[in-house]
């Protein structure tokens, strides 16, 4: 039964939706194995669906939508100034700043790309930086979005792996950073070769003050956020509600940049983008049946033979298949895709599925700034009115370095584990 798997790629390659694509290959399995089993269709489809955990979804998508809208983006920019914008390549700083911030509040890469492009590529081009430096750099930074907790694809894979969400978003932290300071480095290097400066004084401490109480709101919601779910206030969930409630309260009545009449553009984008994902995972939870039934992971184990018995082999063999398919599937797509498919290899090697899980995380969300797909790279040159190839030159470097934290993300486990164990 792998020819499913095989069938299912070739009608991702054929931009066929992914959500129909893993349907249409599950009911095709059945039909040619056993018509009985259609009766299981549609009640899989809605076990999927039927979980309170996922209620958390829609919240923080709501919630990224209402922070992007109520100037909270825009604080969060002019503070990472005063904080970094002094150094070698000090804007470029900024935009990593700023998208470890926003990451933490939205838990999107898209969202970062467009909110932080739009305000930071211009200032940049005033600034004399490389075009393509900025747009590639804002790119790449957004990826950090759907690691740092609150993550969206986290969820997702908390979900289909049955893993408390909470340990998730404490795993995701330290990968985040990393991939945040390699970039930074990075960028301090650039800046001081092409003389990159944002200004030539430091910010004095009454200036970092007021950048920090002007900011504050927006940076204590990720400590209220991540403080509360470990400390057992609240769950996963119930901290999407907090999300929202307080993304309303400050972009409403402390910054007064939303109005009454922008919640339906806000409700419509986030009605639409939920769907999709809720669509999308009654579809997963049939093809994860589906290959139970069959047990078609353990005809991959069988089928990959010595490499399934060796971590390292098998977890380097997973790493490459991730960031190929990370080039033209979307990072929610293939965590419904390959959760099910390869989950049950790594746990028969020993590997604790929280670290699979941000393994499967970081290399998905690297290929948001690989091509083909690569979404982030089309909404940043959409911004800087490049095309995609003329980022590739400052692009390699960057994405090396991403490779490189997913390589100390999944042979240094205890990178991830221990600050779960020590929250626990």
């Amino acid at each position: 039964m792998i020819w499913i798997v095989v069938l299912l790629f070739a009608l991702i390659l054929l931009r066929i939706p992914i959500a129909f694509a893993l349907i249409f290959v599950s009911i095709l399995g059945m039909l040619l194995s056993n018509p009985d089993l259609l009766i299981n269709v549609p009640r899989n489809v809605f076990n999927g669906i039927d979980q309170f955990t996922l209620v958390a979804i829609p919240l923080f998508i709501l919630a990224g939508e209402l922070m992007t809208k109520g100037g909270i983006s825009k604080r969060l920019i002019n503070f990472s100034k005063t904080v970094v914008g002094p150094l070698p390549g000090g804007l470029a700083m900024v935009v990593i700043l700023s998208s470890i911030f926003f990451a933490a509040l939205t838990g999107t890469a898209i969202a970062a790309a467009a909110a932080i492009g739009g305000m930071m590529i211009p200032e940049m081009k005033k600034d004399g930086y490389d075009l393509r430096f900025s747009a590639s750099l804002v790119a790449s930074a957004a990826t950090i979005g759907p690691i740092i907790p609150p993550s969206i694809v986290l969820i997702l894979y908390g979900v289909m792996a049955n893993q408390s969400i909470g340990d998730l978003f404490i795993a995701g932290v330290i990968p985040g950073l990393l991939m945040g300071l390699g970039l930074m480095v990075y960028s301090y290097f650039v800046g001081k070769k092409h003389n990159y400066r944002a200004s030539e004084t430091r910010a004095s401490f009454r200036e970092l003050l007021y950048g920090f109480k002007d900011a504050i709101l927006a940076l204590i919601m990720p400590v209220i956020i991540i403080g509360g779910i470990v400390s057992g206030v609240f769950t996963a969930t119930e901290s999407g509600v907090i999300a929202v409630v307080y993304a309303i309260i400050i972009g409403m009545f402390v910054y007064k940049e939303i109005s009454i009449k922008d919640f339906k553009p806000i409700l419509l984008q986030t009605a639409k983008t939920s769907a999709a994902i809720v669509f999308l995972i009654g579809g997963a939870s049939l093809f994860i049946w589906f290959l139970s039934f069959n047990q078609i992971p353990n005809q991959l184990i069988d089928a990959l033979g010595i490499v399934a018995d060796n971590p390292i082999l098998l977890l380097l063999l997973i790493n490459v298949i991730l960031l190929l398919a990370g080039t033209f599937i979307d990072t929610i797509s293939a965590v419904s895709i390959f959760t099910p498919l390869l989950l049950p290899l790594v746990e028969q090697v020993g590997v604790d599925p929280l670290h699979f899980g941000i393994i499967l995380a970081v290399n998905l969300t690297i290929g948001m700034v690989t091509p083909p797909l690569g979404v982030c790279l089309f909404v940043t040159s959409s911004i800087a009115e490049i095309s995609v190839p003329k980022m590739f030159k400052f692009l390699i470097p960057q994405v090396a370095i991403l490779i490189v934290v997913l390589l100390v993300v999944t042979y240094l486990p205890d990178v991830i584990l221990f600050p779960v164990e020590l929250f626990n």
